[in-house]
C-alpha cells in the first residue's frame, strides 16, 4: 500500500524547507547540524529529533526521495505494531486490538502522514507516544521510579518529534479510567480479578499529581511552539476568533465523516472563513454535545466510549484551529493519533453489541473484513496521488474548490519547467480566489 512511495518524488510543499532546499539537512549528520537541531527552529518548528531524522536520511540516501519515503513507511509500520502491542497489553483483547491496529494501518486519512516526507514528525512522534504508553502501563503495575523516568524520557522524545503530543498527559488520565481502571469510581463492567497487580484504585487528585512532571514538559513544549508559530505567521492577518471557533466545531464532524467515508481527500483544504452557515455550525455543535453527553452518561456501562471519545476530541485540541496555524481549514494529518480513540470506541462498541448473538457476531466479522478491504483499496488510490507535485496538486484542484494554494504551487512547478503561460494562468486563478493574498499577485507581476 505505502510501499509504492519509495518510487515517488519530493513535493513542492514544505519538503523544500524540511529537506531538499535546507543546506544543514542536506549535509547529513554533522556537529554543526546536530547543534542547530537542538538550539534553533527548523521549518518554523522546534522538533530536533525530527530534524535529526531528516539529516540521517540525507546521510544515508542523499536526496534520493525514495529513501526518505521508505523511512516514513518503516516508522508507520513500527507504530502499527506498537499500537497492537499496547492495546493488547492494556486490555488483553487480542482480536479487538488487532482490528484497531489494522484500521490505523490502512485508513486513507493517514496517507498524508505516511506519504508526505515533511510529515516525518507524525510517524516519528507516534512511535515515541506508543512506546511511552507501553512504559506507562508498566509503571502503573510496578510504581517504579525508574519506569516513570522512562515514561518521561519517551514523552520528551515525542515532544521533540512533534509538539502536538502536549495532550499526552490527558490521554494517560483517560487510559487510567479505561482500560487501566485506576479511578476510584467503579464501572459495572469491572471485574476485580482482572485488575493487574499494583493497579489499585486512586483518586483523581492523586492521578493528576502523578502527571505533574509530564504536564511541565507539555507546558514547555507548548510555549516554545506558540512563540515560534506566532513569529512564523506574524505576516498573516489573524482570523476572527468566531470564524476559528465555528470552523473548529465543524472540523470535528468533518473528520468523523471522512473517517466513515474517506473520499475527496486532499493535501490542503482552504479555510472556510465566514462562509459556514448557522445550520452547519449549530448542527456540528449539537452532534458533538450529544456524543459527549452519551459518552459521559454511559461511562459506567461502556467506559471505552468515554476514553475513546475524549481521546479523539482532546488530542485534536492543539490543531483544531482555535489557535490558527497555517491557512488550512482542516487537514488529514491531524487525525493520525486522534483516530486511535475513535477506532477503539467503534471496535469495542460493535463487539459489545454483537457479543450475545452469534449471527450478529458473524455478520460483524464479515462486515469488518469488507470494510478493511475497502479502506485498503482507497488508501492505495489516495497514495497514488502523492507521486509528485503535479499529481498531488492536480488532484487537490479536482476534489476541492477555491484552492488558491493548489493553483499557486502548480504555478511554481510550471515556472520550474519553463511553462510560463501555464504558470501565469495558475497564478491568475489563485489571485481571483484570494485577492487579499500577496503571493499570487506578486507571482503574476514577476
Amino acid at each position: 500500500m505505502f510501499g509504492q512511495t519509495i518510487r515517488y518524488d519530493f513535493v513542492n510543499f514544505d519538503d523544500d524547507l524540511y529537506v531538499y532546499s535546507a543546506p544543514v539537512i542536506k549535509a547529513g549528520i554533522t556537529i554543526q547540524g546536530l547543534a542547530l537541531a537542538v538550539t534553533a527552529p527548523h521549518a518554523r518548528n522546534w522538533h530536533p529529533l525530527t530534524t535529526i531524522s531528516h539529516m540521517l536520511d540525507c546521510q544515508l540516501y542523499g536526496l534520493n526521495a525514495g529513501g526518505h519515503h521508505g523511512t516514513n513507511v518503516l516508522l508507520h509500520t513500527i507504530a502499527v505494531l506498537l499500537l497492537f502491542f499496547v492495546l493488547r497489553q492494556m486490555t488483553s483483547a487480542v482480536g479487538k486490538s488487532a482490528i484497531v491496529a489494522t484500521l490505523f494501518a490502512i485508513h486513507p486519512l493517514h496517507v498524508e502522514s505516511v506519504a508526505w516526507v515533511s510529515e516525518r514528525k507524525d510517524v516519528l512522534s507516534a512511535v515515541f507516544f506508543l512506546l511511552m504508553l507501553s512504559a506507562y502501563v508498566r509503571y502503573t503495575r510496578t510504581h517504579s521510579i525508574t519506569h516513570y523516568l522512562v515514561v518521561a524520557v519517551l514523552f520528551a522524545a515525542g515532544l521533540m518529534s512533534k509538539p502536538m503530543l502536549v495532550t499526552a498527559p490527558f490521554i494517560l488520565l483517560l487510559v487510567d479510567y479505561w482500560p487501566l481502571r485506576r479511578f476510584e469510581e467503579r464501572s459495572s463492567v469491572e471485574d476485580d480479578k482482572n485488575l493487574s497487580p499494583g493497579n489499585e484504585k486512586r483518586t483523581i487528585t492523586s492521578l493528576l499529581l502523578e502527571k505533574i512532571p509530564l504536564l511541565v514538559l507539555s507546558a514547555a513544549a507548548g510555549g516554545i511552539t506558540f512563540v515560534l508559530q506566532k513569529r512564523a505567521t506574524g505576516a498573516i492577518p489573524p482570523l476572527p476568533f468566531l470564524w476559528r471557533a465555528q470552523n473548529a466545531l465543524v472540523s470535528y464532524i468533518i473528520y468523523i465523516w471522512k473517517t466513515v467515508w474517506p473520499t475527496r481527500l486532499a493535501i490542503f483544504y482552504p479555510h472556510p472563513n465566514n462562509t459556514l452557515t448557522i445550520w452547519q455550525v449549530a448542527g456540528a455543535m449539537t452532534l458533538l454535545l450529544a456524543i459527549t453527553l452519551a459518552a459521559i452518561v454511559l461511562r459506567k456501562q461502556r467506559p471505552y466510549l468515554f476514553t475513546g471519545w475524549f481521546w479523539y476530541v482532546g488530542m485534536q485540541v492543539p490543531v483544531i484551529g482555535l489557535v490558527q496555524v497555517g491557512e488550512q481549514g482542516h487537514a488529514d494529518r491531524y487525525t493520525y493519533l486522534p483516530h486511535i480513540g475513535l477506532f477503539m470506541l467503534a471496535v469495542w462498541l460493535v463487539a459489545d453489541l454483537t457479543a450475545v448473538h452469534k449471527s450478529r457476531a458473524r455478520f460483524a466479522v464479515a462486515a469488518a473484513g469488507v470494510i478493511i478491504v475497502a479502506l485498503a483499496w482507497a488508501a492505495v488510490i489516495q497514495t497514488s496521488h502523492w507521486r509528485n507535485s503535479e499529481t498531488l496538486w492536480t488532484h487537490a484542484l479536482a476534489v476541492t474548490s477555491d484552492n488558491d494554494l493548489a493553483h499557486n504551487n502548480l504555478g511554481y512547478l510550471c515556472i520550474d519547467r519553463g511553462e510560463l503561460d501555464k504558470a501565469i494562468s495558475h497564478f491568475e486563478a489563485a489571485s481571483k480566489i484570494r485577492s487579499r493574498k500577496l503571493d499570487p499577485h506578486y507571482n503574476v507581476g514577476s
